[in-house]
């Protein structure tokens, strides 16, 4: 016991609690299949339905590499994951990862970085699933009221915008289509005491009915999401198979219009569509033989997704010209800008099918992380609960179906889109430095599955020395570097790597996956900094108050 803040649990403390608590009552029922079919239900999910729209418009054609660029990162990563994974085969994910190699107080933040990820992933993916519901209905002849399809500031801005341009004499036929559509939601809107009342009642709707499904088990989760992801596969199939005989090369040119910055500002809408094989990790406790499966459920999810979501921003911005891919719903526009309607039906229905997948799979991991977290006496015992009949998480999971369901009645898609991300890359750079971290200690020569060597000694220094000469001959270093302080960090990150990797003779693929992430987290924007510094003070709080005494591993100083 210690009273330390990086006091750690060993790899035998973990299993023997996984093994005496009250998560042993969980059923181990999921092989490869099921975790693969999984890791596809979350990544080809609002990603490939709604985001990869704005990401195309603002990047063009070139959004296709930024898949791959993202997915190579990914890799990296979910290699580290699976190492780890095969390790302690628990449910806790980075948490318990970073519980092992660094100790509580990081094991704390990573953990409540996952809170982020997950509420904020499922309340994207809910947003997203009540546009593609209501665009379902319309294309049945049902109108549902759209001030009770949509947030109240979207509303009340769009609402503005159009007095704004009467005022000015302007046309409002000059304003988009959605900017209309909302104005009107807010003016038709009931009223209390002068209140606009307006809510997205779908998405709150839909996230009540997965918690369920959620809650009442495994089993039922397991065969609810293998049964949407074959749809979805399905649809996916369908749109690359018919959307290839309307593609027009020329749509293609300019390749990246906006240039690198323009590609990569999209690098939230995308990657936050990969954060599904996180999401398999949580489930380790439920899986037959977790130390074998995991590691091929990961990888293969990645590729299969992959190679999916290039095929489909290739056929999006060959059919149209990528100007035109600003929508909400992209996959449906495509087609009924050729005539399709038919297809574009078809999408429509088949994306609140794999969106709600998507949703699915989110809901299923952050109670589990929780869970974990409960254990430790980190948070409050409830969390760990296990309901006796159903053998779920049941008091974590809902809780979690109240912090989704609320926020994506009133908040706004693109705020969650770019938060989301954060979280993420901060939980898989942590991964991936654990594992640097327990090699140079010897810590995993158990492993029943290790990321492939490669001594990084010499190449970390040296291609370090090679892109940092590179980057300061071009006019614009110092220029960049105020525009973005976080490259800052990010280039003494990859000095104390090199160091460090000389030293200790460092594998040199976690350390790729450490350098693409931290170089990714630096394209987001400001305001997402400063919102999640405010969550991890938040975090921090909480932990002194509560965790850090209510520890497991707190005792007498020794």
């Amino acid at each position: 016991m210690s009273n330390s803040l990086f006091r750690k649990k060993t790899v035998t403390q973990i299993l023997s609690d996984a093994a005496e608590g009250e998560s042993s009552k969980l059923v181990k029922t999921l092989g490869v299949r099921d975790l693969t079919s999984f890791g596809i239900a979350a990544i080809i999910g609002a990603g490939i339905f709604s985001t990869i729209g704005l990401a195309s418009y603002n990047g063009g054609p070139a959004v296709s590499m930024l898949f791959v660029f993202t997915a190579i990162a990914c890799v990296f990563t979910a290699l580290s994951y699976a190492q780890f994974a095969s390790t302690v085969p628990v449910s806790g994910s980075a948490y318990t990862y970073a519980y092992v190699a660094f100790g509580e107080l990081f094991a704390w933040v990573i953990g409540w970085a996952l809170i982020l990820e997950y509420v904020v992933s499922n309340m994207v993916v809910a947003i997203s699933w009540s546009e593609y519901f209501t665009s379902m209905l319309s294309g049945f002849g049902i109108t549902f009221p759209r001030y009770f399809a949509t947030d109240y500031g979207s509303a009340s801005r769009a609402y503005d915008l159009v007095q704004q341009t009467r005022q000015t004499g302007t046309a409002l036929t000059t304003l988009p289509e959605n900017t209309r559509v909302l104005a009107d939601a807010f003016a038709n809107a009931p009223q209390i005491g002068g209140l606009h009342i307006i809510a997205n009642l779908p998405a709150g709707a839909v996230t009540v009915l997965i918690t369920a499904l959620v809650y009442i088990g495994i089993k039922e989760s397991r065969t609810a999401s293998n049964i949407l992801v074959v749809l979805k596969l399905a649809v996916i199939a369908l749109v690359i198979g018919v959307g290839a005989f309307y593609v027009k090369p020329a749509n293609w040119s300019p390749f990246a219009p906006n240039g690198v910055a323009g590609v990569l500002s999209g690098v939230a809408s995308v990657f936050f569509a990969f954060i599904g094989f996180d999401s398999i990790s949580t489930t380790a406790e439920e899986c037959k033989n977790p130390q074998r499966d995991l590691p091929r459920a990961m990888l293969y999810c990645l590729a299969i997704c992959t190679v999916l979501y290039v095929l489909i921003t290739l056929v999006l911005t060959g059919m149209v010209n990528y100007k035109e891919l600003g929508v909400s719903d992209p996959l449906a526009y495509v087609f009924q800008k050729v005539g399709l309607d038919f297809v574009a039906g078809v999408i429509s229905v088949s994306a609140v099918v794999a969106i709600t997948s998507a949703l699915l799979v989110y809901q299923l991991g952050q109670p589990r992380i929780w869970m974990t977290m409960s254990r430790d006496g980190l948070i409050w015992k409830r969390f760990s609960k296990i309901h006796p009949k159903y053998k779920t998480p049941s008091f974590a999971t809902i809780v979690t179906g109240f912090l989704v369901a609320i926020p994506s009645l009133f908040m706004d898609l693109k705020f969650f889109v770019d938060l989301t991300s954060v979280g993420t890359f901060f939980a898989f750079i942590m991964v991936c430095a654990v594992i640097l971290f327990l090699d140079a200690k010897g810590l995993t020569a158990q492993s029943k599955f290790k990321v492939p060597y490669i001594n990084g000694k010499y190449i970390i220094g040296a291609v370090l020395l090679v892109v940092l000469a590179y980057a300061i001959m071009g006019t614009t270093f110092l220029q960049t570097l105020g525009e973005k302080p976080l490259l800052i960090v990010f280039w003494l990150v990859w000095a104390v790597l090199a160091v460090q990797g000389f030293r200790y003779n460092f594998s040199l693929l976690p350390v790729i996956g450490v350098l693409t992430n931290l170089y990714l987290m630096t394209e987001l924007g400001a305001s997402n900094w400063q919102i999640f510094g405010i969550w991890l003070v938040l975090g921090l709080i909480v932990y002194f108050s509560y965790g850090y005494r209510k520890s497991k591993l707190a005792g007498p100083a020794v």
